[in-house]
């Protein structure tokens, strides 16, 4: 019956986005279901069957995410053979809303198949089981991509929360809506205003500072999800994993990544850069199966070049990173630490670019003037400067107790506790900025 609750639940709260794809939804999860349990039956076909499930999860990601981009790119080659099908205007609309948290639960899918082939975890044999681990709607609209060996066992449990799970649970929620509703939605309109301007702003420093806030905006949104679905996990007696831990303190792009969308670059670490050879194979294959990784990564997040775009410059500046090892170089100077982080800094927030970024060439100029072009031509919203100001001595103050220069214990005292959680949400009240869907909701 708990089963059955939990993923009702969640198809009524998917449905208020667009009950069409709950079908889709039910496919990929039965689907899987069944691989799983003939996988643990008929071991010896187990890599035929894993290679079922990812094909029929990749189909369903390609013909929704990608038929347009493909469509698009068809008919462009096939214009140079002189050959006219407007591939473009036959895919239906449909197609081009694309569901969402398609590519988050499709990777939960797979997962959950590898690890069955893998011998890392016995499949349920109730559907419904399966069903409410794959839709539990916290995590269900853009992640975390919960591996199920983290959900599964949980769900078997009877579950009921503490008094101090639900006050970290409250504490948790209180930051997500803060992190969302007043500092990302706060710093979006800058940033949006910046980018679909027609009259481009040839200030290179003007750019620097949008794509601060931009880096700003994508981590307050994101983490700001993230916190929300661990507080409503924790609320309902359920941990699942961190998703960020605060990466833009980072002194190596390779310690961001495993700062930033844990559950993301695990994955593609695990499913995708291991499998294909990993680091344990001779230095150019290895940079091999780094590019292919994050490639990869990048057209998972959209289909566009930009992102493709993305990926590759994250890709480039990994690979100087191994072949120079600058950050431990670095760190060896005086004054080392904050110069590994601020290269960090610039390596994310210049790549930041093509994520955010209209399209290739769009990117490719605001990057062009960001190195080149030096001229002041800004204006920042007051208040909004100062809640950038608030972030920054946020993730400062938490560098310095995470390197454990000190520790306040007056910030355990629950009175004060009670009071940064009733500050929060007056904020997230008074001072949200417009409302604006989660970032991750695109992909």
């Amino acid at each position: 019956m708990k089963y059955l609750y939990i993923t009702l639940a969640s198809f009524v709260f998917y449905s208020f986005w667009d009950f069409r794809f709950l079908f889709l939804f039910v496919i990929i999860g039965l689907t899987d279901y069944s691989l799983a349990l003939a996988i643990q039956r008929y071991s010896h076909w187990g890599k035929g069957l894993v290679a079922i499930s990812i094909v029929n999860s990749l189909a369903w990601l390609i013909l929704f995410k990608y038929s347009d981009f493909v469509a698009i790119h068809l008919d462009m080659i096939l214009k140079l053979f002189d050959v006219n099908l407007r591939l473009r205007s036959r895919v239906p609309e449909v197609m081009l809303i694309g569901p969402v948290g398609l590519s988050f639960y499709s990777f939960m899918s797979i997962s959950y198949l590898i690890e069955t082939f893998r011998g890392r975890m016995v499949p349920t044999r109730n559907p419904l089981h399966y069903l409410a681990y794959l839709s539990f709607f916290p995590h269900l609209m853009c992640g975390p991509i919960i591996r199920a060996r983290d959900l599964l066992v949980q769900l078997e449990e009877k579950r009921t929360s503490s008094e101090g799970q639900r006050w970290e649970a409250a504490i948790l929620i209180s930051h997500g809506y803060f992190k969302k509703v007043v500092l990302a939605d706060n710093f979006a309109p800058f940033v949006n205003a910046a980018f679909v301007n027609p009259q481009f702003n040839e200030s290179g420093i003007y750019w620097w500072v949008v794509m601060i806030f931009f880096a700003a905006q994508i981590y307050c949104d994101f983490s700001g999800y993230s916190d929300i679905a661990r507080g409503l996990f924790k609320g309902m007696g359920y941990d699942i994993p961190l998703n960020f831990n605060h990466p833009y303190i980072s002194l190596g792009l390779r310690e961001f990544w495993q700062r930033w969308h844990i559950s993301l670059s695990t994955w593609f670490r695990d499913y995708v850069y291991i499998p294909i050879g990993g680091s344990k194979t001779p230095a150019i294959k290895a940079l091999r199966n780094l590019w292919i990784t994050f490639l990869l990564s990048g057209i998972w997040h959209g289909a566009a070049w930009h992102f493709v775009a993305w990926g590759g410059l994250h890709a480039l500046y990994l690979t100087l990173e191994r072949w120079t090892r600058w950050p431990s170089r670095l760190g060896r100077l005086r004054f080392g630490n904050a110069l590994c982080l601020g290269v960090t800094l610039l390596q994310v927030i210049s790549a930041w670019v093509f994520f955010r970024a209209e399209n290739l060439s769009q990117g490719m100029k605001i990057l062009l003037a960001m190195f080149t072009r030096f001229s002041l031509d800004l204006t920042i919203p007051p208040f909004v400067s100062a809640l950038l100001l608030l972030l920054i001595l946020r993730e400062t103050f938490i560098y310095f107790s995470s390197k454990d220069r000190f520790h306040f214990a007056f910030f355990d005292w629950k009175p004060i506790q009670e009071l940064t959680l009733a500050l929060l949400l007056t904020a997230a009240v008074y001072l949200r900025g417009p409302g604006y869907a989660f970032i991750y909701f695109q992909f």
